[in-house]
């Protein structure tokens, strides 16, 4: 089955029906990477064991939003 028949068969679907897929489709599309999670994982923990080393200093969080 093409891809075009796909589609026109998914679109004689009920609504329901048609929203059910495409969030079927969507949520494949963002399976979360467990390498880049761990990534960010360690980054996080590192930035934090600074943070509270005095290594590093914190940003208030009006300032990282403040308008320029």
């Amino acid at each position: 089955m093409s891809c075009k028949e796909l589609l026109n068969q998914a679109m004689a679907l009920k609504p329901e029906e048609r929203f059910i897929i495409i969030e079927g489709l969507l949520n494949s599309l963002d399976e979360p990477d467990q390498k880049l999670n761990e990534i960010w994982v360690e980054e996080a923990e590192k930035r934090l064991k600074a943070y509270r080393q005095g290594m590093i200093k914190g940003i208030p969080m009006e300032e990282v939003f403040q308008d320029n």
